[in-house]
C-alpha cells in the first residue's frame, strides 16, 4: 500500500475507486466500504484508495476538546493495508482545505488531482465547508464530471447501526464484547513498559506499566482479561485501568499482570487485546482484600478461553 501526505506526490496511470472519511476504528461498517471498493476496482480496472484526515478535523475545530481515537495513525494504516487497499491519502485538515466547499473539493481534488472514477461514501457522510457536500451533490456532479457514485447502507449488529461513536461508547461502558463485535477484531492498546511504584511485586502480582499514546481511547476504569503480546509471544493477562485507589494513587495507569511470564521487559513495546471486562475499579479496605480479588481475577483469567 502506498501512503501519500500530499496530493502533489501522487502520480498514477490508473484512475481510482475511492472512499473518504475518518475511518476511525476501521470497523465493520468501514470494512464493508473497503470490500466494495476492492470489488469495484477489480471489475473496472481501477486502483483503490482511501482519503482520510490526520490529525482528526475535530482537533482543528475544537483544539481544547479531549478527543480520544480508536486507532493511532499506525494502527489505522495497518488495518487499511491488511484489508487490501492500494493507496492511502492522509490529508492534513489545514485552513485552506477546511474552506473548500463540497463542490470545490470534488472538482479540484477528487477529479482533477486524483482522477477518481468511482466514489463510495458511507450512509451518513457529508464533507466540505459547512457540510455542503453530500450524496445529492455527488449525484448531480457525477454526470457532468464523468464518475460513478455509490452510497453504502449502514451495517447493523443486533439491529443497531455500527459507528465509531457507538464503538467508543461501548468501550467507555466496559462492553468489550459489543465493541469487538462492531470492530470485527479485538480492541487493543500498545505502549512501552515503564517503571511504576512496584507495589504489585510485593503482593505476588508484579505488573507491567504501559505508557500508551495520549490520543488513544482507553476503556472504562476497571479490570479486564486481556491477551498480551510480548516479543511476538501471546500470554493471558489481567489488566487494570485506574488510579490504584487502595494505595491512594492519583495518576491514571494501565498495568497488566502477565500470567506464566517472567523477565525484564522495561522499555519493550507490548500490546494488550481486550477480551473480557471483569469488574469496575474498587477501593479495597486493605491489601489483603485486594489480594483476594486478584486471586479471583486470576482464576477467571486462567479459565477464560481465547
Amino acid at each position: 500500500m502506498k501512503v501519500f501526505k500530499n496530493f502533489t506526490d501522487y502520480y498514477s496511470q490508473k484512475p481510482l475507486a475511492l472512499s473518504l472519511g475518518m475511518f476511525d476504528g476501521v470497523h465493520l461498517g468501514h470494512k464493508s466500504i473497503i470490500d466494495e471498493l476492492i470489488k469495484v476496482g477489480a471489475e473496472n480496472n481501477l486502483e483503490t484508495a482511501i482519503l482520510t484526515f490526520w490529525p482528526h478535523p475535530r482537533f482543528v475545530f475544537n483544539p481544547n476538546e479531549d478527543l480520544k481515537l480508536l486507532n493511532t495513525l499506525e494502527e489505522k494504516k495497518q488495518l487499511i493495508k491488511k484489508y487490501g487497499i492500494d493507496n492511502l491519502f492522509l490529508k492534513e485538515f489545514d485552513e485552506e482545505f477546511r474552506n473548500l466547499t463540497g463542490e470545490e473539493f470534488v472538482r479540484h481534488i477528487l477529479i482533477e488531482k486524483l482522477n477518481v472514477k468511482y466514489l463510495i461514501i458511507g450512509y451518513d457522510h457529508s464533507f466540505g465547508k459547512n457540510k455542503s457536500g453530500n450524496f445529492e451533490l455527488l449525484q448531480k456532479l457525477s454526470k457532468e464530471l464523468d464518475f460513478e457514485v455509490e452510497q453504502m447502507e449502514a451495517i447493523n449488529i443486533h439491529e443497531n447501526n455500527i459507528s465509531s461513536t457507538k464503538v467508543r461508547n461501548a468501550l467507555l461502558a466496559g462492553n468489550i464484547k459489543e465493541a469487538n463485535e462492531m470492530l470485527g477484531y479485538t480492541y487493543s492498546v500498545s505502549g512501552t513498559v515503564v517503571h511504576g511504584k512496584k507495589i504489585g511485586r510485593t503482593i505476588g502480582y508484579p505488573t507491567a506499566n504501559i505508557d500508551t499514546e495520549s490520543i488513544k481511547l482507553l476503556p472504562k476504569k476497571g479490570a479486564y482479561i486481556v491477551e498480551t503480546i510480548v516479543k511476538g509471544e501471546q500470554y493471558k493477562g489481567m489488566l487494570s485501568i485506574g488510579t490504584n485507589p487502595t494505595v491512594n494513587g492519583e495518576k491514571l495507569t494501565v498495568e497488566v499482570y502477565i500470567l506464566n511470564f517472567e523477565g525484564d521487559i522495561y522499555d519493550e513495546k507490548i500490546t494488550v487485546k481486550f477480551r473480557e471486562f471483569l469488574h469496575d475499579e474498587i477501593k479495597f479496605e486493605g491489601l489483603e482484600k485486594l489480594i483476594e480479588r486478584l486471586d479471583e481475577d486470576k482464576r477467571l483469567t486462567e479459565a477464560f478461553e481465547f
